[in-house]
């Protein structure tokens, strides 16, 4: 499994799928447009590609609070339906791991939707503990 930084916007447009998949809402046209400003707010999307497709991304960003420090939060982990159960969303989480872990950083965080158990599971496998309530205020 070769993972991969997404950097061009043919990378992104590799990508569309399988963010599609978590985030049903994104077209390419409205994908194109928050990448580039994301990245400017330290996001980084990496990904998985079979037979030259992409069946997983993760995309993560560097913050700093002042309850943990510097750390990782993954805003997007997400695989092609067809493609889940084979290790690609832990290997993608993994890296991440890997990555904050050689940059001494505190923790990696993820907020995951209340109905996502199949991710759940994956996170609670990864050790990852359940520490916070997520609210939001939409406007």
């Amino acid at each position: 499994m070769e993972i991969q930084t997404a950097q061009t916007k043919e990378d992104f447009l590799k990508c569309f799928e399988v963010m599609q998949a978590l985030r049903p809402h994104l077209t390419p046209e409205l994908l194109l447009e928050l990448l580039p400003q994301m990245q400017k707010e330290n996001y980084t999307l990496i990904f998985i590609k079979e037979n030259g497709k992409a069946i997983s991304a993760c995309g993560f960003r560097y913050l700093t609070s002042l309850f943990d420090g510097r750390y990782i939060y993954i805003d997007d982990l997400s695989t092609l339906p067809e493609a889940r159960g084979k290790g690609h969303a832990g290997a993608l989480f993994d890296y991440v791991v890997e990555k904050a872990k050689a940059e001494n950083l505190s923790a990696v965080h993820l907020d995951s939707g209340h109905h996502r158990y199949d991710a759940h599971r994956l996170y609670l496998n990864k050790k990852m503990k359940i520490v916070y309530h997520h609210f939001r205020l939409e406007l």
